[in-house]
């Protein structure tokens, strides 16, 4: 009897799981670049000039931390995936699609339409929709479901951010 049948299905299976871990990333950075090209002209023209609360961090950090979080982002849901590859996990990947929209919205409209007002009522539900995320991940994966909590406190303070930000800048 031989193992080479064994070992095909393996590699074939180790395969399909790269190809998934690289779908996942794909999707994840594929998001950030639509953001960050929404952002990218803003920060160095006028949102420069925006008044902004005196715990706003440095605009460097914002690039290593969403970097670090669109990372976790696409682990988290190819753990997900990997659980039951796209079967019983469809419902809870379908649902961290939308969410990635919103991610996306939330720097269009910050960045690209200056509309602090609609960004702060999207990033409410960009904040739901990773909890809601959280919570179905976790019946696939519970470390699917921790990877997002960093996430999940980038976006509470950013909320806060864009509330002080909507605030200090509205007019009338």
């Amino acid at each position: 009897m031989t193992t080479e049948p064994a070992v095909a299905k393996n590699q074939r299976s180790t395969k399909i799981l790269v190809i998934g871990f690289v779908v996942s990333i794909v999707v994840c950075y594929g998001v950030a670049a639509i953001g960050g090209l929404a952002t990218a002209g803003a920060v160095d023209s006028w949102y420069r000039e925006v008044a902004k609360p005196s715990w706003n961090p440095p605009n460097w950090i914002f690039a290593p931390v969403w970097s670090f979080l669109y990372f976790t982002m696409a682990v988290s849901s190819w753990l997900v995936w990997k659980a039951d590859r796209f079967t019983a996990t469809r419902p809870a990947l379908a649902w961290f699609g939308f969410h990635l929209i919103l991610n996306a919205a939330w720097s269009l409209l910050f960045f690209g339409m200056k509309r602090f007002d609609l960004a702060m009522i999207e990033i409410v539900l960009l904040w739901v929709s990773i909890v809601v995320s959280m919570i179905l991940y976790y019946r696939f994966s519970k470390l699917a479901a921790l990877l997002l909590v960093p996430y999940c406190l980038w976006v509470t303070f950013a909320s806060c951010l864009n509330y002080a930000i909507w605030s200090l800048n509205r007019i009338g």
